[in-house]
Formats: C-alpha cells, sequence, structure tokens
C-alpha cells in the first residue's frame, strides 16, 4: 500500500505570515512510518519526493504515484535509500541488497522493480529521497566505511559531530540526488550551526536517533526571518532554497540530509554568521 501527498512551494514573503499550524502542515513531513505501508511526499522544490517504508507482513514493491504520470517509479527519476532501522533488504530488477542500520543504496533511473522487505532481526525502517534524472548509473550499495567522512565542530559550541557523506558525486555518479547522514556526538546538539543558504538546492531533513521523550527544534526560514517547528523522533522537514537549516536538540541525535537542484558541489554554501541571524 502506498500513500502519498502532495507539497507546494512557497514565497518566503508568505512564509512570514504562517502561524505554527500553517508551517508544520506545509514543511513538516511526518507519519513517514505506517506498518506495511509506503509513505511519500511529492514536494515541488526541486521536485523532491520524500518518503518511509516500513515493511512488516509482506514485502512492499515501489509503486508510481499519480503525480508521476509514469509506468514505473523510476521511469525519470533516481532513488536514495538509508535504513534507519534493523536489517533489511531491496531487491532491485531482481537482484537483491542487504542493508545493514545506517547503510545506504542508490537506484540508478530506469529500473523498473524495486521491493523493500524486513529482515529477521527487529524492525527495518527504509528512509528514501528521490529526484528528476537525465541519464542513468548503476545501482550501488554504500556502507559507513565507504563513506566519505568529515569531522566538524567543537565540543564547546555544542556542535561536534561526524559527517557521512554516502550518496554524493565524490563517492559515486548520480545525476543531481545526493545524501548523507550526520552523528551529532554526546553533549552536542546543534547542526548545521553556523547556518548557511544555497539558492542552487533544496534539502529535506530527516531526524532519527533521538531518544523517546525529547525534541529537536529545527529553524527555518530567511536568515533575518526565521522560524522554529519542534521535530520528533523519524520526522522530516523540508528546506527551501531562500531557507536556512538548522536544528537544536534536547539531547544528541543523528539526522540525514537530502538535496536536489543544479549544483552538485557540497560546498556550495551561502554562509549566514550567528550573530546577524534573526
Amino acid at each position: 500500500m502506498t500513500k502519498s501527498e502532495f507539497r507546494y512551494a512557497h514565497h518566503p514573503e508568505d512564509v512570514k505570515k504562517y502561524t505554527t499550524e500553517d508551517l508544520r502542515r506545509e514543511f513538516l513531513m511526518d507519519g513517514l512510518f505506517n506498518e506495511d505501508q509506503i509513505n511519500v511526499v511529492y514536494s515541488m522544490y526541486d521536485r523532491m519526493i520524500v518518503g518511509g517504508v516500513m515493511p512488516v507482513k509482506s514485502a512492499l514493491k515501489l509503486e508510481p504515484t499519480d503525480d508521476l504520470k509514469a509506468e514505473n517509479f523510476l521511469d525519470r527519476r533516481e532513488l536514495g535509500i538509508i535504513n534507519v532501522g534493523a536489517a533489511g533488504k531491496v531487491t532491485v530488477d531482481g537482484e537483491v541488497f542487504e542493508l545493514g542500520n545506517k547503510e545506504a543504496l542508490y537506484i540508478g533511473k530506469g529500473a523498473k522493480d524495486v521491493v523493500f522487505e524486513n529482515g529477521n532481526e527487529g524492525q527495518t525502517l527504509f528512509y528514501f529521497n528521490s529526484a528528476p534524472a537525465h541519464h542513468s548509473y548503476p545501482t550501488k550499495k554504500i556502507t559507513k566505511n565507504e563513506a566519505e567522512i568529515v569531522e566538524l565542530g567543537e565540543t564547546k559550541y555544542a556542535n561536534r559531530r561526524t559527517i557521512n557523506k554516502l550518496i554524493v558525486n565524490s563517492v559515486l555518479e548520480t545525476c543531481q540526488l545526493q545524501m548523507g547522514m550526520t552523528e551529532l556526538h554526546e553533549g552536542s546538539v546543534w547542526n548545521t550551526m553556523p547556518s548557511h543558504t544555497h539558492t542552487r538546492r533544496m534539502e529535506a531533513y530527516f531526524y532519527f536517533d533521538l531518544e523517546e521523550g525529547q525534541a529537536v527544534s529545527h529553524f527555518l526560514g530567511q536568515p533575518n526571518e526565521t522560524r522554529h517547528i519542534f521535530m520528533k523522533n523519524n520526522e522530516a522537514v523540508l528546506s527551501p532554497e531562500w531557507s536556512i537549516h538548522s536544528g537544536v536538540g534536547t539531547s544528541n541525535y543523528t539526522f540525514i540530509w537530502g538535496m536536489a537542484g543544479e549544483n552538485m558541489d557540497y560546498g556550495d554554501m551561502d554562509a549566514v554568521k550567528t550573530n546577524e541571524l534573526k
């Protein structure tokens, strides 16, 4: 079973007037994981699709939604998957890929059958992003050992973190999709701070590994007109190209960043000084 939502893009002048309810309705993506269901959100920000898959009793096939007007989900798209639960498997046109916790799989344009299955120990949870693609690149599994790893931040600023670049052009070829995973060290709670924007691409953030009863306050908006959304474990949020995308938690956590747009340079950022945020 597949459940699909559609989200429009927003002008920053309009977002200034949004209430808390408006912000959560337009940008927050909760309820991504439901038993034996694939949940997808189709966003008009670079036509990014955000999804969650929770196979329990049966295998789940990725079917095209009405928004795609395609015979197969990946006829004109590429797909990045990161397992945020127990070990499971993804079968792509008959080829089986075993994915452990925090391992990734890239699937290129043109794949016909993508099937998700739960493992034998614990509950598998697959989080995915998908972007339009103009070329077909090979399907590839990426482990944390194969990722490009960067250490950033300082303990005194509560932002020490490990960045795992999993699906990026320094690791494998893609059309425009880039995904990675940032792990906050114990005692650190700030992500993507100092903050930045990049009008060449949008992002989606997915927060997980958050302790029960804790929360993350995600900041969005133009640097001089910020807003916040309080988020729980296993929830995602859309970040427009004109918006910052930072957050602070009541404990440490992990988040997945996914990007789509015209620039593949990870370092393409328009930095914002922390003391100039409003």
